[in-house]
């Protein structure tokens, strides 16, 4: 089957992840590709379509809102899967897509109710952040009771569940 991975990411990290669902599926013959550079891509092409998107200051980025207004015709005319990379679902109240605000939100903003959805933990990478960045990430991981040592990065992704989503891909 001929399927995409298109991303959203600030960090990397997402993109990190679609690589790993890639090079984990089996059935799936996925080719990734940056959501900045989507309109080189015909969506007609694909029987799956899977979107993943990080987000930064509790927000996914407007550009998927985009996309999936622009393409919400032919995303549910094909199999279809959305995922949300987010730090908050680092705790188990909240990493799943029927308790996770992101998800929550995100599907009543697109009015897009995709086939299948994940949630995943993402990673705070206070080395690689700049100042301002460090500054507000440290202010919402200590609210939040998260890490808030900026000398290192904390990783909190759980790949069984990215894997366990990658084999539900391949049963769409």
């Amino acid at each position: 089957m001929k399927s995409i991975l298109i991303y959203s990411t600030t960090d990397g990290h997402t993109k990190k992840i679609c690589d790993f669902i890639k090079s984990n599926s089996i059935k799936n013959n996925f080719d990734i590709f940056s959501i900045d550079k989507i309109n080189e891509i015909n969506l007609n092409n694909y029987d799956l379509i899977v979107l993943g998107a990080s987000i930064r200051y509790g927000k996914h980025n407007s550009i998927i809102y985009k996309f999936i207004s622009s393409n919400k015709e032919i995303l549910n005319s094909k199999k279809n899967a959305f995922f949300s990379v987010n730090v908050v679902a680092r705790k188990p109240e909240k990493n799943s897509p029927e308790n996770n605000p992101y998800i929550l939100k995100f599907i009543r903003k697109s009015e897009w109710y995709p086939t299948k959805i994940g949630v995943f933990a993402g990673k705070v990478d206070y080395p690689n952040y700049n100042f301002f960045n460090k500054l507000i990430i440290r202010f919402i991981m200590f609210v939040t009771k998260g890490p808030t040592d900026t000398s290192r990065s904390y990783e909190f992704t759980d790949w069984d569940n990215i894997k366990k989503f990658t084999n539900e891909l391949e049963n769409l």
